[in-house]
């Protein structure tokens, strides 16, 4: 077997995991690892090491968190010895200095067909825009952010029930099994980059939990996308009688209520029908706040909620400022 890439890895979420697990068991050579530095996180405000760190942790590789790639990191990277660096979901910019150190420079694991949802969401937004299909491309890294040549890309369906979660762990799964072909083909220079058109290029926004908070005067489309998009963060939510609580699943249903949005029309075992701006939802998996996510059976159970009304955080705060 021919000897591997030197590889230098740099990412800090789950989504990165599992490549840099596929690197470490192939036979290239990750040298270093760096990710994010630790952050207090969860209502305790503990320290939480990234998932990232932990595996460069339990596999003894030599691991690095600057707060920033000023001149101190960017030397220091220079010391290492290293064909390449691979980039997933790092939550940092490179600099073209960091770009040049690199013979065969620095290439992104990046979860869209690109040019198509460049940026922080490119999953969630996916959802939201009810795409059929996306996937992963492995593309050469510059300044811009997502936008250098693509080396290959992979396909996948998004199908009509799929969640962010179950969407991202499919994707994820999709550039384990590939990276390493990739970075054989990369070695052999058989890889082919294909420059961006920036005329079909789109960007995928960070997620903000303000976001989650759902608009009942829009389409039941629309809301079932956003729910299954937020699904498992940053989840969405709406209010009744001044109670947060967050929907973590529902379906599309056919009304013939003219309730205003937001309205419960009806109840049972099935789940809570709620009106829109136009079409039902019936809701199935909820959870208030500071309590277990529960089936819609067991919510009704706990909560008389019939003919009540889901309000968006805007509606509530202005009644309380009208009162």
């Amino acid at each position: 077997m021919y000897k591997g890439l030197n590889i230098i890895f740099a990412g800090t979420p789950e989504f990165a995991v599992s490549a840099l697990q596929s690197c470490i068991d192939s036979h290239h050579n990750i040298v270093a690892v760096f990710t994010q530095p630790d952050r207090p996180a969860g209502r305790g405000r503990k320290i939480i090491f990234s998932p990232v760190k932990q595996l460069a942790l339990d596999t003894n590789i030599p691991l690095y968190q600057p707060q920033q790639l000023d001149k101190n990191e960017i030397e220091q990277l220079k010391e290492i010895e290293h064909d390449l660096m691979l980039v997933s979901a790092y939550g940092m910019l490179l600099p073209k200095t960091v770009l040049e150190i690199p013979r065969l420079g620095c290439i992104n694991i990046h979860a869209s067909l690109l040019p198509k949802w460049r940026g922080a969401a490119p999953i969630q937004r996916a959802i939201i825009a009810g795409d059929t299909h996306t996937g992963i491309s492995i593309m050469q890294m510059v300044e811009a952010l997502d936008a250098g040549p693509v080396l290959q890309t992979f396909t996948c369906d998004i199908y009509a029930n799929d969640t962010g979660k179950s969407l991202h762990d499919r994707l994820t799964k999709i550039a384990a099994d590939e990276i390493v072909n990739v970075l054989d083909r990369l070695q052999k220079n058989e890889l082919h980059a294909i420059v961006q058109d920036e005329n079909q290029a789109s960007y995928a926004n960070k997620l903000s939990k303000q976001e989650a908070n759902i608009d009942w005067y829009q389409t039941a489309i629309d809301i079932e996308r956003k729910i299954r998009a937020f699904n498992a963060l940053p989840v969405a939510y709406s209010y009744i009688n001044d109670e947060r609580v967050r929907i973590w699943q529902a379906e599309l249903c056919s009304t013939t209520a003219s309730a205003p949005p937001g309205t419960i029309v009806s109840t049972d075992k099935h789940g809570i029908q709620v009106t829109t701006g136009d079409g039902g939802l019936k809701l199935t998996t909820l959870q208030l706040a500071g309590g277990k996510v529960i089936s819609a059976q067991d919510f009704i159970n706990a909560h008389n909620v019939d003919g009540q009304r889901f309000k968006s955080e805007t509606a509530k705060n202005s009644i309380r400022a009208s009162a």
